[in-house]
């Protein structure tokens, strides 16, 4: 009924990443004026609610802690219990704000800032983590990639802008391939680096674009490598695509030439690709145990 969205990319733009005690302190003066405009847009009332959902974890712990409170005042102001929703849960069930009819079983991939994770959703309120990086998140090395082709923040999207005008035959970068179903970014990264190295004052604007349209390709192949093979040892009907990486030009357009005519692929529109209050809520509709009056804090997909 209502889902609205504070950026703070201008806050920590200046510093080329998010600074957490800022985060914090911005979610502590925002999230009131928030409530106030959802409840106008939604056009209720603090009557018309019966559950207050809020995000566990994984991510700072300031701003968990910020949301959390004010939850869980809410829920002492207005008696009605409050949940815990893990945030990676979120992300897998932001498909279905774009999809109603999705249902498990299911197999996803959540790509973030900080997490690149292949997942088995049994059914509601099961996750089984099947395949994960063994060091950076792709959203992470997008975002450590911009920055060393001088992009600032944000940098994966900046990075995506870029590629569509490069050539990644041009500036040619090895595609990470680990054992099973697991991820590494960090090599690829250093590759990057040295290749920047050797062009030195030569590394002008194309150049540029076509090392960033081949680090866009190499990161996207190696996720969806991983998705291909999982898809084929444990054949579903549907496959999810979501998390800030899922906004990704490639990503979007490769994903669904992988698993076409062997499920229903489902990504989120862009905008609930990145962090939202739309998939905490849905997460929690469909959670089993979701009338729960404590919220444990959550460090992965437990």
């Amino acid at each position: 009924m209502a889902n609205l969205i504070h950026s703070q990319v201008d806050l920590h733009k200046d510093f080329g990443g998010v600074v957490p005690e800022l985060a914090a302190r911005d979610h502590l003066e925002r999230l009131p004026h928030l409530l106030d405009l959802a409840f106008k847009g939604a056009g209720g009332a603090a009557n018309d609610v019966d559950l207050i959902a809020v995000t566990r974890g994984p991510g700072l712990a300031g701003c968990l802690l910020v949301g959390v409170g004010v939850a869980e005042g809410l829920s002492a102001s207005w008696s009605v219990p409050v949940t815990g929703v893990n945030h990676l849960w979120g992300h897998i069930y932001a498909a279905m704000l774009t999809r109603p009819d999705l249902e498990p079983p299911l197999l996803g991939l959540v790509v973030s800032g900080a997490h690149s994770d292949l997942v088995s959703m049994p059914e509601h309120g099961r996750f089984e983590v099947i395949g994960r990086t063994r060091d950076d998140a792709a959203g992470e090395a997008f975002d450590k990639a911009a920055r060393m082709l001088g992009l600032g923040y944000p940098g994966g999207p900046a990075l995506d802008r870029l590629a569509r005008t490069g050539d990644p035959r041009r500036q040619p970068l090895p595609k990470p391939s680990l054992p099973g179903l697991e991820y590494s970014f960090s090599g690829l990264k250093t590759a990057l680096l040295y290749r920047l190295r050797d062009l030195g004052d030569s590394a002008g604007p194309q150049e540029k674009a076509d090392l960033a349209a081949a680090f866009e390709q190499s990161v996207v192949e190696s996720l969806l490598e991983k998705l291909d093979v999982a898809l084929s040892r444990s054949p579903v009907s549907d496959v999810v695509v979501a998390g800030g990486v899922a906004a990704n030009t490639l990503l979007r357009r490769r994903a669904a030439e992988v698993v076409a005519g062997r499920a229903r692929l489902t990504m989120p529109s862009p905008e609930l690709c990145t962090d939202n209050a739309a998939m905490i809520a849905v997460a929690a509709y469909h959670d089993p145990a979701r009338r729960s009056t404590t919220v444990e804090p959550s460090l992965g997909w437990d």
